[in-house]
C-alpha cells in the first residue's frame, strides 16, 4: 500500500485548494482497494469505504475528525466527483509504473485497443476506448492511454510506449499499427524490436509479401488445447528479401490459426 501511495501521489488533484477534506491520494487508494474487492460502481466504492474499520481508514490516509476523534471516509459524492475529473492518463501512468516495478522486466509487450465495458450507449457507440501495452508473459497492463473520439489508436501508439523502458523489448501489434513511423520510432528512439501483422491496409507491402514463394518454405505445425477447443497453428518463416517496403525488416512469416 505504501508503495502504491508513493506512485499515486504524482497524480495531480483537479480540485481547487479550498475545501479539500480528503487528499487525492487517499481517494485513489480507496477506489483502488474497493475495485480489488469487486466494487464496480461509485455507489459500491462509497459503500465499501463507509464500512471500513478505523485502522484501515488510517492506513489509507483518511481524514481525522478531531472533534469526534475518528477517521472519516470520503462520501460517495466526493468519490464520484473526484474520480470523474481526475486525469486518466496520469492515473494510468502511476498505476503502470507501480505494476512495472513489481513484476520482472518484460521481454515482449502487446499493444492493443479495447472499449471499456459499460461505457457505450444503447446503440453500442460512444464508449471509452483505450490503447494498452500489456506484457505477454504475465498479462500486466504496464501503460494505457485513452483514445480521444477525434483521433485514433495510431496517434496514441508512440506516446504510449515512450513512457516505458523499451530497450530490447519485442512489441507485437495488429495490422492497424503496421506503420513505418511506428517501426522507426521503436527501433531508432526506443531500442525495441517489433512483430507486426501485414494486411491489405498496406497494399504495397502486402503484395510484396504475398508474392514470395511460400509454397517452397517448410511448414511448422503446433497443436494444443485452449478455450475449450483444439487449436492448430501452422507457420512458414523466411528471411525478408531485399527491397521490402518497410524499415528494419529482417524476417517474415505466413501463418494460419484454426480452432
Amino acid at each position: 500500500m505504501a508503495d502504491l501511495r508513493d506512485h499515486l501521489a504524482a497524480v495531480p488533484d483537479p480540485r481547487h485548494r479550498r475545501g479539500r477534506r480528503h487528499t487525492i491520494t487517499t481517494i485513489l487508494l480507496i477506489a483502488a482497494a474497493a475495485a480489488l474487492t469487486g466494487a464496480r460502481s461509485f455507489a459500491a466504492i462509497g459503500e465499501w469505504a463507509a464500512d471500513l474499520p478505523q485502522h484501515l481508514l488510517a492506513v489509507l490516509g483518511a481524514r481525522m475528525d478531531r472533534r469526534r476523534g475518528r477517521y472519516r471516509a470520503p462520501e460517495e459524492t466526493t468519490l464520484r466527483r473526484v474520480l470523474g475529473s481526475v486525469d486518466g492518463d496520469a492515473l494510468d501512468d502511476a498505476i503502470g509504473a507501480w505494476l512495472t516495478g513489481r513484476a520482472p522486466r518484460a521481454q515482449a509487450i502487446a499493444v492493443d485497443g479495447k472499449t471499456l465495458r459499460g461505457t457505450c450507449d444503447e446503440t453500442g457507440q460512444g464508449g471509452v476506448h483505450l490503447l494498452a501495452a500489456m506484457t505477454h508473459d504475465s498479462g500486466v497492463v504496464v501503460a494505457q492511454r485513452e483514445v480521444d473520439s477525434k483521433t485514433n489508436e495510431i496517434t496514441c501508439f508512440q506516446p504510449l510506449l515512450s513512457t516505458l523502458d523499451m530497450a530490447g523489448v519485442v512489441v507485437t501489434a495488429d495490422a492497424l499499427h503496421t506503420q513505418r513511423a511506428h517501426a522507426r520510432h521503436l527501433v531508432e528512439n526506443l531500442g525495441a524490436d517489433y512483430v507486426f501483422t501485414v494486411k491489405e491496409n498496406q497494399p504495397t507491402l502486402f503484395a510484396q509479401l504475398d508474392a514470395l514463394p511460400w509454397i517452397e518454405i517448410p511448414v511448422h505445425t503446433a497443436e494444443g488445447t485452449g478455450h475449450g477447443r483444439v487449436e492448430r497453428c501452422t507457420i512458414r518463416m523466411q528471411a525478408a528479401p531485399e527491397g521490402i517496403a518497410f524499415p528494419y525488416t529482417v524476417g517474415c512469416q505466413n501463418s494460419a490459426h484454426m480452432g
